[in-house]
């Protein structure tokens, strides 16, 4: 059984599946995928806090699920959306696990990461997965990862 663990961007896949699918993603049913087979050493999912009912509900389905939140404060730009700035944050925890586990799982469509896959998979010997919305996830994560799995309908609520 491979040794896994997860690293969610949520305010990318947030953004993304519901730019592309006007949908939310489901993440009992990427739980489900990523974790088939596999024993979770650790999965963590990086977000902001507004401090809203709403959004509290959705933080405990997610810890519901098994993920360990990391959360920052909300702080909306002038687009309307709201800025999380998790890469530094995700970068270090993968690097920490990297070590650990067969495959590290990535949910981001977020180019900035391609180095961190492929130093993943030349210097720890893990397998590297990508989920992502394919239009808007880059080439160079897509590339530098050992397969990428495009987030479509069976991962859509």
């Amino acid at each position: 059984m491979d040794k896994v663990s997860i690293f969610v961007d949520v305010q990318n896949i947030y953004y993304t599946t519901k730019e592309i699918y006007r949908r939310h993603f489901n993440y009992n049913a990427f739980w489900q995928k990523v974790t088939s087979n596999r024993k979770v050493i650790k999965a963590i999912a990086y977000g902001i806090d507004r401090g809203d009912q709403k959004q509290k509900k959705f933080q405990n389905i997610l810890r519901g699920i098994g993920f360990e939140l990391k959360l920052k404060p909300y702080i909306q730009r002038r687009d309307g959306s709201a800025k999380g700035d998790w890469d530094v944050g995700i970068t270090i925890d993968v690097m920490e696990h990297a070590k650990d586990v067969d495959v590290v799982v990535l949910a981001s469509g977020d180019g900035d990461f391609d180095l961190l896959m492929s130093k993943i998979r030349n210097d720890f010997d893990a397998s590297t997965e990508v989920y992502g919305v394919a239009d808007l996830t880059a080439k160079s994560l897509i590339n530098s990862a050992s397969s990428f799995i495009p987030i479509e309908r069976e991962l859509l609520l």
